[in-house]
């Protein structure tokens, strides 16, 4: 065993003050990950402090699934943020424990709560250590009860007193901006999770800043938020014990399903998503008595399920993958409670509604006649793609995967589309080799608007960008959490940015909806003297800089990424850098969005640029 070096540990040394125990808000505050995932500003939609709010609101929701408390007041303002519910509020002895205390709670009973959503006593004690300021008021048969923390510690703890409020109760919180640096709450990211709730509860009201969402129709209204094609069949909608399901078709390529558990929304899915899918898919099948490939079943479907299981079990604190097998202690399977539930109600719902079952043949016979068209150019494409030694020529992949081709890594690892050898050789060379890969584009790629799926096998460009991502079969695959388009900030760039998110729109609608494309913003401006150097992304920006480093700072303009060299591409493309996610809302009818921006409406397009032509001043 090697000596101590100056005071350092001895290399190997184990003793007992080695070993630490910590309490539960220092080890909340040292892994938040293990709690409530990936931390973040607030500019996505699964940061941090989105989940404190669900963890805060999670709670309320459990409250009216046990048939107390219609209404929840949700204010978010100024980076503070309060739930009130109407529930029957927290045992007035029980706040201190129920705020601060691991592995405390009211759901152990499943009497109390059979089918709840927080059920291992952690949630509302990660928000509290994770704020700077939190506060619980329990209000029950008027008395009330109030409990004050800073990150975890109690601050002030209040006798009860008498109140004339109703029953509930009410958490307030400043996530702590030590952890959530630099955040902001945006609402439409909050707006989408608050409509989850209330399609999933029917007949609960939730008020968001004054803001009133509620729901008759539940997962049809889901469905109809979420659809950015038409359907070709009215929502089939089938309602059960502890199972709601909805179904139709549209003509977008791929599938698209949205998962719940006990009113949580499971955005990996899980046991009960697999269910669902392999149930309908055979049910259907069966009904037509036909040989139908279940991709041609699949093509097109647009389903929702939700499910309530006793003391469900998640691969995570986040719940956002249900890893349960069985619906409860003395229930069937998830698979076989789910299987026999589509089996049943899906194959009376056919039987009855012809008009419906003759839409969706001709829908499955139009996505078979489709796939067998392409079948022999599908089969030289993937043969082309292995051919094509992808790892050396088009694709430089990260680590990740290369030790990893299942890609377990996903949650990590990102990948760069780029065109031009000297933009990707650029982030190539400053890239994190561990998690980061780059795809190199030659020249633009075809506009791939109004044309069938067999181009993305016939044109080359797009056949290895299908194999790098691995979304042949869909995004289940997807190889890459981040897929980030990296083009030049002037018309070309635009122009391929366009290109790409038309190929998406078009085959693999899910990678944007799901969250997974992006564009990656590079500054256009360098402005530096002898002892600084700032990189502004907009001429405000620029102008600030210009004051700040005065007099007579040297400006630069970068008129490409090729222009940037590695050494200062590193901080563009490293922890901090600045994304923009593209996204899909209500009212993006995908056919229609194409069809201005990509289609053949010279004049119309034309007028709309000129319209909203905006000249921008060049800068030496």
């Amino acid at each position: 065993m090697e000596e101590k070096v100056e005071g350092m540990l001895q290399v190997g040394e184990y003793t007992e003050e080695n070993i630490r125990t910590l309490d539960w808000k220092e080890h909340i505050r040292r892994r938040p990950g293990m709690y409530i995932g990936k931390l973040g500003d607030g500019s996505h939609s699964d940061d941090g402090i989105y989940v404190l709010l669900k963890e805060a609101m999670d709670n309320s929701i459990d409250e009216y699934m046990m048939g107390f408390g219609k209404t929840i007041e949700v204010t978010v303002a100024d980076g503070k943020v309060l739930v009130r519910d109407h529930g029957r509020g927290v045992p007035l002895g029980k706040v201190v424990d129920i705020s601060s205390k691991m592995n405390t709670g009211g759901k152990y009973d499943s009497k109390a709560f059979k089918k709840s959503v927080g059920l291992n006593g952690v949630g509302i004690k990660a928000v509290n250590a994770l704020s700077s300021f939190f506060r619980i008021s329990s209000f029950r048969e008027g008395e009330v009860k109030t409990v004050e923390f800073e990150r975890g510690y109690i601050i002030k703890d209040s006798p009860i007193t008498k109140t004339e409020e109703d029953n509930g109760t009410l958490i307030e919180f400043i996530p702590d901006d030590t952890i959530f640096k630099g955040y902001f709450y945006q609402k439409e990211y909050i707006e989408p999770l608050l409509k989850n709730y209330v399609f999933l509860n029917s007949g609960l009201i939730i008020i968001f800043n004054g803001k009133k969402f509620h729901s008759r129709n539940g997962l049809v209204d889901l469905l109809n938020e979420n659809m950015t094609t038409e359907s070709l069949y009215p929502i089939i909608h089938l309602k059960g014990d502890d199972i709601e399901m909805v179904l139709t078709h549209s003509n977008q390529y791929g599938e698209e399903y949205y998962s719940f558990v006990n009113g949580q929304h499971t955005t990996q899915g899980g046991t009960h998503l697999t269910a669902f899918r392999e149930a309908v898919t055979k049910t259907i099948k069966e009904y037509y008595a036909k040989n139908f490939d279940y991709a041609d079943i699949r093509s097109g479907m647009i389903g929702a399920i939700s499910i309530k299981v006793e003391e469900p079990v998640f691969e995570s604190q986040t719940k956002t993958k249900l890893g349960s097998k069985d619906i409860g202690p003395d229930g069937p399977s998830v698979g076989k409670f789910i299987g026999d539930f589509v089996k049943r109600e899906l194959d009376n719902f056919l039987h009855i509604n012809r008009d419906i079952s003759e839409t969706l043949l001709q829908k499955i016979q139009d996505s078979e006649k489709e796939r067998k068209a392409i079948a022999g150019v599908t089969k030289l494409a993937r043969e082309r793609a292995k051919k094509a030694n992808l790892h050396n020529k088009k694709l430089r992949d990260c680590r990740v995967h290369l030790n990893d081709p299942k890609g377990k890594g996903l949650e990590e690892s990102s990948i760069f589309i780029t065109e031009g050898d000297s933009a990707s050789g650029s982030i190539t060379k400053s890239r994190d080799v561990n998690t980061q890969a780059v795809f190199s584009l030659r020249g633009k790629p075809l506009n791939s608007y109004g044309l069938t799926k067999k181009v993305v096998y016939e044109n080359e460009e797009f056949n290895l960008l299908q194999s790098a991502l691995n979304i042949e079969d869909g995004i289940e695959a997807l190889r890459y959490n981040k897929v980030i388009v990296a083009t030049d900030a002037d018309v070309d760039g635009m122009h391929i940015r366009l290109l790409l998110i038309t190929f998406f729109l078009q085959f693999f609608p899910d990678l944007i909806k799901k969250g997974h494309v992006y564009i990656l913003q590079t500054p256009l401006f360098r402005v530096r003297n002898k002892k600084e150097t700032i990189y502004c992304y907009s001429d405000d920006e620029r102008i600030k800089a210009i004051d700040k480093l005065a007099p007579n700072p040297e400006i630069t303009r970068f008129k490409g990424l090729g222009e940037i060299s590695p050494d200062e591409f590193k901080y563009f493309i490293g922890r901090d850098m600045r994304l923009e996610q593209v996204s899909l809302r209500k009212n993006d009818l995908v056919k229609e969005l194409l069809e201005f921006y990509m289609g053949k409406n010279t004049m119309e397009r034309q007028n709309f640029i000129i319209d909203n032509l905006v000249i921008e001043e060049d800068v030496a």
